[in-house]
This record gives C-alpha cells, structure tokens and sequence, in this order.
C-alpha cells in the first residue's frame, strides 16, 4: 500500500474536523430568564429564531432554565445566576464562561465567539 502526502494531510486534517466537531458536541449555551424579563425578550426577537441556525447554535445548542429553577442534575454553574439574561457556556456538565445581561445581538455574538474560542471551537 502506496501512503502519498496528500493522504496524510488529508487523513490529518479530517483528524483535526473531527476532534473541533467533538468539542462542540459536548457544548451547550443555557440561557437562564425569567418572565417578564425585557431584554430576554429583546434576545428572543433579535436572535432567538435563527440562533440555531447560526455557526454559534451549531457549536452551543441552546437550553432554556428559568431563573428560579433549579439546574438538571447533571449541570454545575461556577455561581449562581441573579440577571437575566444569563448566558452560559457550559461542556461536560461545567460552566466554562457567562454572559451576563443581552447588550444587542452584534455583541452578543462577539462575546459568545470570544467564549467559544476560549473552549477550544472555532463555528463553521
């Protein structure tokens, strides 16, 4: 069997897809809001119906808690969320980063890609 360079970059870099693609399965953004909350409302009208169509609801699906629910089992957030919106970024059950509050949807996706590259996933 013949191995060429061009094989081994290719087997390399589909290596490299797959280990980003795996980093970002484990990823969930949970949003935490309330009712009533204006700027969570802000977020639904600006972002929320295309966020999942976004490179960034790719890598971080969105979950919605409510502010005084309690967290599923299996999450632990560093602290304690007291605003809403409170976004956080979260993989394997643990809080990785936040942001606190909505300040418009071209922030938001520069916070939230900020956040992203800081766990290691670059959205495609």
């Amino acid at each position: 069997m013949r191995i060429t360079v061009k094989t081994v970059f290719a087997a390399l870099a589909f290596s490299a897809l797959t280990a980003v693609s795996a980093l970002a399965q484990d990823l969930t953004l949970y949003m935490v809001e309330q009712p009533g909350c204006i700027y969570c409302d802000r977020w639904d009208h600006e972002v929320g119906d295309a966020y999942h169509k976004t490179a960034e609801g790719r890598a971080a699906p969105l979950a919605r808690i409510q502010l005084r629910d309690p967290l599923p089992e299996d999450v632990t957030f560093a602290r304690k969320a007291t605003f809403t919106p409170t976004f956080v970024l979260v993989r394997d059950g643990q809080e990785l980063d936040r942001i606190e509050g909505y300040p418009g949807e071209d922030f938001f996706y520069g916070l939230l890609g900020v956040m992203l590259k800081s766990a290691g996933v670059t959205p495609e």
